[in-house]
């Protein structure tokens, strides 16, 4: 069985001039707002304050199974908190070891 080669992007919806876009978790080989795996979550620019809401658990599972964010994707996960739990977490693993 072949490995899955997940990635963590964004998926753009909304209407014309009004975009928002939801945090997905997909095959590196679907197009961007293509089929997915699982929504992690949602952030909406438009917005003032700015929306972001993550699964954090679902976001740190899918990190630790290997999921490749893309840049965007990362620097949201950072904003949020997530990425520095995860390289915590991550550290803390090596550490026991």
């Amino acid at each position: 069985m072949k490995s899955l080669a997940a990635k963590i992007r964004l998926c753009r919806a909304g209407a014309k001039k009004s975009p928002h876009y939801r945090m997905v978790i997909s095959d590196v080989r679907a197009p961007r707002d293509g089929r997915f795996i699982d929504q992690i979550g949602y952030y909406d620019p438009t917005k003032n304050p700015v929306i972001l809401n993550i699964d954090e658990e679902k976001a740190l599972k899918w990190l630790a199974a290997g999921a490749q964010p893309s840049d965007t994707a990362k620097s949201l996960l950072s904003q949020s908190g997530i990425m520095k739990k995860f390289h915590e977490s991550k550290n803390e693993s090596k550490n026991k070891v």
